[in-house]
Protein backbone atom coordinates (compact mmCIF):
# COMPACT_ATOMS: atom_id res chain seq x y z
CA UNK A 1 0.00 0.00 0.00
CA UNK A 2 1.36 3.29 -0.88
CA UNK A 3 1.78 6.43 1.84
CA UNK A 4 -1.38 7.91 0.21
CA UNK A 5 -2.22 11.57 1.19
CA UNK A 6 -5.88 11.08 1.07
CA UNK A 7 -7.91 7.49 0.91
CA UNK A 8 -10.11 6.11 -1.79
CA UNK A 9 -13.78 6.20 -1.58
CA UNK A 10 -15.47 3.08 -0.85
CA UNK A 11 -16.66 0.91 -3.40
CA UNK A 12 -18.90 -2.12 -3.65
CA UNK A 13 -17.88 -2.69 -7.62
CA UNK A 14 -14.23 -2.31 -7.98
CA UNK A 15 -11.21 -3.87 -6.66
CA UNK A 16 -8.25 -0.83 -5.90
CA UNK A 17 -4.79 -2.10 -6.14
CA UNK A 18 -1.49 -0.57 -5.94
CA UNK A 19 1.52 -2.31 -8.21
CA UNK A 20 3.84 0.54 -7.84
CA UNK A 21 3.24 3.73 -5.13
CA UNK A 22 2.19 5.91 -8.25
CA UNK A 23 -0.03 3.29 -10.02
CA UNK A 24 -3.91 2.60 -9.29
CA UNK A 25 -4.99 -0.56 -10.92
CA UNK A 26 -9.01 -0.44 -10.96
CA UNK A 27 -10.42 -4.00 -11.11
CA UNK A 28 -14.12 -4.41 -12.22
CA UNK A 29 -15.37 -6.71 -10.02
CA UNK A 30 -18.32 -8.77 -11.34
CA UNK A 31 -17.00 -11.13 -13.41
CA UNK A 32 -20.14 -13.23 -13.58
CA UNK A 33 -21.92 -10.05 -15.18
CA UNK A 34 -19.09 -10.27 -17.74
CA UNK A 35 -17.92 -6.92 -16.32
CA UNK A 36 -21.10 -5.04 -17.27
CA UNK A 37 -21.94 -1.80 -15.10
CA UNK A 38 -24.99 -1.09 -13.40
CA UNK A 39 -25.75 2.60 -13.20
CA UNK A 40 -24.47 2.82 -9.62
CA UNK A 41 -21.38 1.64 -10.72
CA UNK A 42 -20.69 4.55 -12.93
CA UNK A 43 -20.28 6.97 -10.40
CA UNK A 44 -18.57 5.07 -8.10
CA UNK A 45 -15.55 4.78 -10.90
CA UNK A 46 -16.18 8.39 -11.44
CA UNK A 47 -15.57 9.13 -8.00
CA UNK A 48 -12.83 6.99 -7.66
CA UNK A 49 -11.31 8.44 -10.69
CA UNK A 50 -11.84 12.04 -9.41
CA UNK A 51 -9.98 11.13 -6.18
CA UNK A 52 -7.30 9.21 -8.59
CA UNK A 53 -6.59 12.99 -10.08
CA UNK A 54 -6.37 14.61 -6.66
CA UNK A 55 -4.38 12.47 -4.80
CA UNK A 56 -1.04 14.11 -4.74
CA UNK A 57 0.99 10.71 -4.87
CA UNK A 58 -0.93 8.57 -7.89
CA UNK A 59 0.15 9.58 -11.54
CA UNK A 60 -0.70 6.70 -13.65
CA UNK A 61 -4.18 4.63 -13.06
CA UNK A 62 -4.83 0.91 -14.88
CA UNK A 63 -8.40 -0.14 -15.21
CA UNK A 64 -9.10 -3.69 -16.35
CA UNK A 65 -12.07 -6.30 -15.30
CA UNK A 66 -11.56 -9.43 -13.48
CA UNK A 67 -11.79 -12.65 -14.71
CA UNK A 68 -10.67 -14.55 -17.91
CA UNK A 69 -13.68 -13.83 -20.19
CA UNK A 70 -14.53 -9.62 -20.07
CA UNK A 71 -13.14 -6.13 -19.78
CA UNK A 72 -16.47 -4.77 -19.41
CA UNK A 73 -19.51 -6.18 -21.52
CA UNK A 74 -21.13 -2.62 -21.68
CA UNK A 75 -23.99 -1.50 -19.84
CA UNK A 76 -25.96 -3.77 -17.38
CA UNK A 77 -28.89 -4.27 -20.31
CA UNK A 78 -30.62 -6.43 -17.45
CA UNK A 79 -30.98 -3.64 -15.03
CA UNK A 80 -31.22 -0.87 -18.10
CA UNK A 81 -34.72 -2.43 -18.73
CA UNK A 82 -35.84 -1.85 -15.42
CA UNK A 83 -34.72 1.22 -14.31
CA UNK A 84 -37.19 4.10 -15.10
CA UNK A 85 -35.00 7.06 -16.60
CA UNK A 86 -34.88 9.53 -14.70
CA UNK A 87 -32.34 12.64 -13.85
CA UNK A 88 -29.71 11.78 -11.23
CA UNK A 89 -27.95 8.44 -10.24
CA UNK A 90 -30.66 6.41 -10.60
CA UNK A 91 -30.50 6.61 -14.26
CA UNK A 92 -27.89 8.36 -15.94
CA UNK A 93 -24.32 8.18 -16.03
CA UNK A 94 -22.05 11.41 -14.57
CA UNK A 95 -20.63 13.79 -17.09
CA UNK A 96 -17.56 11.67 -17.40
CA UNK A 97 -19.97 9.00 -19.27
CA UNK A 98 -19.69 5.47 -18.98
CA UNK A 99 -17.06 4.25 -15.82
CA UNK A 100 -16.66 7.65 -15.70
CA UNK A 101 -14.09 7.38 -18.27
CA UNK A 102 -16.06 7.58 -22.26
CA UNK A 103 -16.12 10.98 -21.71
CA UNK A 104 -13.79 11.96 -19.33
CA UNK A 105 -11.11 15.16 -19.45
CA UNK A 106 -9.41 14.64 -16.16
CA UNK A 107 -6.22 15.09 -15.74
CA UNK A 108 -3.86 12.36 -15.45
CA UNK A 109 -3.13 9.55 -17.75
CA UNK A 110 -5.34 5.88 -17.99
CA UNK A 111 -4.61 2.81 -19.31
CA UNK A 112 -7.00 0.27 -20.55
CA UNK A 113 -6.06 -3.13 -20.03
CA UNK A 114 -8.01 -5.31 -21.87
CA UNK A 115 -8.45 -9.09 -20.37
CA UNK A 116 -11.44 -9.92 -22.51
CA UNK A 117 -14.60 -8.90 -24.47
CA UNK A 118 -14.71 -4.73 -24.34
CA UNK A 119 -18.43 -4.43 -25.98
CA UNK A 120 -20.64 -0.79 -25.82
CA UNK A 121 -19.92 1.25 -23.17
CA UNK A 122 -17.17 -1.25 -22.49
CA UNK A 123 -15.58 -0.22 -25.91
CA UNK A 124 -15.92 3.23 -25.54
CA UNK A 125 -14.04 3.25 -22.48
CA UNK A 126 -10.94 2.53 -24.04
CA UNK A 127 -11.77 4.62 -26.54
CA UNK A 128 -11.35 7.43 -24.42
CA UNK A 129 -8.02 5.97 -22.06
CA UNK A 130 -5.18 7.43 -23.14
CA UNK A 131 -3.19 3.91 -23.60
CA UNK A 132 -4.85 0.85 -24.05
CA UNK A 133 -2.96 -2.55 -23.74
CA UNK A 134 -5.17 -5.78 -25.07
CA UNK A 135 -5.07 -9.63 -24.34
CA UNK A 136 -4.52 -11.78 -27.70
CA UNK A 137 -8.08 -13.22 -27.02
CA UNK A 138 -9.07 -9.57 -26.41
CA UNK A 139 -12.40 -8.50 -28.99
CA UNK A 140 -13.96 -4.68 -29.14
CA UNK A 141 -17.47 -3.70 -30.61
CA UNK A 142 -20.12 -1.39 -30.49
CA UNK A 143 -23.23 -3.40 -30.61
CA UNK A 144 -25.70 -1.02 -29.04
CA UNK A 145 -27.56 -0.78 -32.40
CA UNK A 146 -28.45 -4.24 -32.42
CA UNK A 147 -30.56 -4.08 -29.28
CA UNK A 148 -32.32 -0.67 -30.44
CA UNK A 149 -29.69 1.56 -29.15
CA UNK A 150 -26.80 3.42 -30.28
CA UNK A 151 -22.74 3.98 -28.90
CA UNK A 152 -24.25 7.44 -26.56
CA UNK A 153 -20.91 7.49 -24.87
CA UNK A 154 -19.01 9.35 -26.65
CA UNK A 155 -17.41 6.52 -28.69
CA UNK A 156 -18.78 7.58 -32.41
CA UNK A 157 -16.96 10.36 -32.73
CA UNK A 158 -13.93 8.84 -30.99
CA UNK A 159 -14.07 5.34 -33.06
CA UNK A 160 -14.08 7.85 -36.19
CA UNK A 161 -10.93 9.68 -35.27
CA UNK A 162 -9.20 6.95 -34.50
CA UNK A 163 -10.46 4.79 -37.15
CA UNK A 164 -11.91 6.25 -39.84
CA UNK A 165 -15.41 7.17 -41.27
CA UNK A 166 -15.62 3.58 -42.82
CA UNK A 167 -14.10 1.43 -40.36
CA UNK A 168 -16.17 3.00 -38.00
CA UNK A 169 -19.11 2.67 -39.84
CA UNK A 170 -18.91 -0.94 -40.03
CA UNK A 171 -18.14 -1.16 -36.59
CA UNK A 172 -20.93 0.67 -35.88
CA UNK A 173 -23.57 -0.22 -38.09
CA UNK A 174 -22.85 -3.87 -38.44
CA UNK A 175 -21.56 -5.40 -35.25
CA UNK A 176 -18.76 -6.04 -36.23
CA UNK A 177 -16.12 -7.11 -33.71
CA UNK A 178 -12.62 -6.53 -33.99
CA UNK A 179 -9.69 -9.17 -33.12
CA UNK A 180 -6.95 -7.80 -30.86
CA UNK A 181 -4.68 -7.71 -34.12
CA UNK A 182 -7.52 -5.82 -36.04
CA UNK A 183 -8.25 -3.50 -33.15
CA UNK A 184 -4.13 -3.05 -33.09
CA UNK A 185 -4.00 -2.57 -36.75
CA UNK A 186 -6.80 0.31 -36.55
CA UNK A 187 -4.33 2.14 -33.93
CA UNK A 188 -7.69 1.42 -31.02
CA UNK A 189 -4.91 -0.41 -29.62
CA UNK A 190 -1.05 0.30 -28.10
CA UNK A 191 0.18 -3.52 -27.79
CA UNK A 192 -1.09 -7.20 -27.88
CA UNK A 193 0.52 -8.91 -24.78
CA UNK A 194 1.98 -12.30 -25.73
CA UNK A 195 -0.23 -13.85 -23.55
CA UNK A 196 -3.75 -13.00 -22.16
CA UNK A 197 -2.01 -13.78 -18.19
CA UNK A 198 0.32 -10.79 -19.42
CA UNK A 199 -2.08 -7.97 -20.08
CA UNK A 200 -2.33 -6.98 -16.78
CA UNK A 201 2.12 -6.71 -16.27
CA UNK A 202 2.33 -5.10 -19.61
CA UNK A 203 -0.08 -1.93 -18.59
CA UNK A 204 2.07 -1.92 -15.77
CA UNK A 205 5.22 -1.68 -17.43
CA UNK A 206 3.77 1.00 -19.82
CA UNK A 207 2.20 2.49 -16.62
CA UNK A 208 5.81 3.03 -15.07
CA UNK A 209 7.44 4.38 -17.97
CA UNK A 210 4.70 7.29 -17.55
CA UNK A 211 5.39 7.65 -13.81
CA UNK A 212 9.06 8.09 -14.31
CA UNK A 213 8.53 11.26 -16.67
CA UNK A 214 7.57 14.76 -14.40
CA UNK A 215 4.54 14.26 -13.34
CA UNK A 216 3.71 18.15 -14.35
CA UNK A 217 5.09 17.30 -17.55
CA UNK A 218 3.10 14.16 -17.68
CA UNK A 219 -0.35 16.12 -16.93
CA UNK A 220 0.53 18.92 -19.41
CA UNK A 221 1.74 17.04 -21.93
CA UNK A 222 -1.75 14.78 -21.73
CA UNK A 223 -3.69 17.93 -21.63
CA UNK A 224 -1.54 18.90 -25.38
CA UNK A 225 -2.56 15.79 -26.69
CA UNK A 226 -6.13 15.90 -26.19
CA UNK A 227 -6.80 19.29 -26.76
CA UNK A 228 -4.82 18.60 -30.33
CA UNK A 229 -7.54 15.40 -30.67
CA UNK A 230 -10.47 17.68 -29.86
CA UNK A 231 -9.51 21.09 -31.33
CA UNK A 232 -9.85 21.37 -35.12
CA UNK A 233 -7.30 23.73 -35.33
CA UNK A 234 -3.49 23.19 -34.26
CA UNK A 235 -2.95 26.68 -33.35
CA UNK A 236 -6.21 26.65 -30.96
CA UNK A 237 -4.77 23.21 -29.42
CA UNK A 238 -1.62 24.68 -28.67
CA UNK A 239 -2.94 28.22 -27.09
CA UNK A 240 -5.23 25.90 -25.04
CA UNK A 241 -2.60 23.74 -23.09
CA UNK A 242 -0.27 27.35 -23.24
CA UNK A 243 -2.43 29.65 -21.57
CA UNK A 244 -3.68 26.74 -19.00
CA UNK A 245 -0.23 25.21 -18.12
CA UNK A 246 2.98 26.97 -19.57
CA UNK A 247 3.51 29.79 -16.04
CA UNK A 248 2.76 26.63 -13.53
CA UNK A 249 4.70 24.04 -15.65
CA UNK A 250 8.34 26.26 -15.22
CA UNK A 251 7.44 28.07 -11.88
CA UNK A 252 6.58 24.30 -10.46
CA UNK A 253 9.26 22.77 -8.82
CA UNK A 254 9.65 19.65 -11.15
CA UNK A 255 11.10 21.92 -13.37
CA UNK A 256 13.70 22.91 -11.16
CA UNK A 257 14.42 19.09 -10.55
CA UNK A 258 14.67 18.06 -14.06
CA UNK A 259 16.70 20.51 -14.70
CA UNK A 260 19.16 20.48 -12.66
CA UNK A 261 19.27 16.39 -12.52
CA UNK A 262 19.65 16.74 -16.40
CA UNK A 263 22.75 19.51 -15.38
CA UNK A 264 24.49 16.74 -12.72
CA UNK A 265 23.51 13.45 -15.33
CA UNK A 266 21.48 12.33 -12.14
CA UNK A 267 18.05 10.76 -11.91
CA UNK A 268 15.63 13.16 -10.97
CA UNK A 269 14.01 12.53 -7.94
CA UNK A 270 10.13 14.24 -8.49
CA UNK A 271 7.89 15.60 -6.19
CA UNK A 272 4.05 15.87 -6.55
CA UNK A 273 2.49 18.14 -9.11
CA UNK A 274 0.52 20.84 -8.04
CA UNK A 275 -1.13 22.20 -11.33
Amino acid sequence: MPALETQPPSSKMFKLSFPTPNILLMTINRPKAMNSIPMAGHWEAASILDWFDSEPSLRVAIVTGAGKKAFSAGQDLIELSSVKKSPGKEGSHPSSGFLGISKRIGKKPIIAAVNGFALGGGFETCLNCDMVVASPLATFGLPEAQVGLYAAAGGLPRIVRTCGLHIASEIALTGRRLTAQEAFSYNVVNKVSETPEAVVGDAVDLAMKVAAISPDAAIVTRHGLREAWNEGSVETAAKNTSDRYTDGLFQGENFKIGVDAFARKAKPEWVPSKL
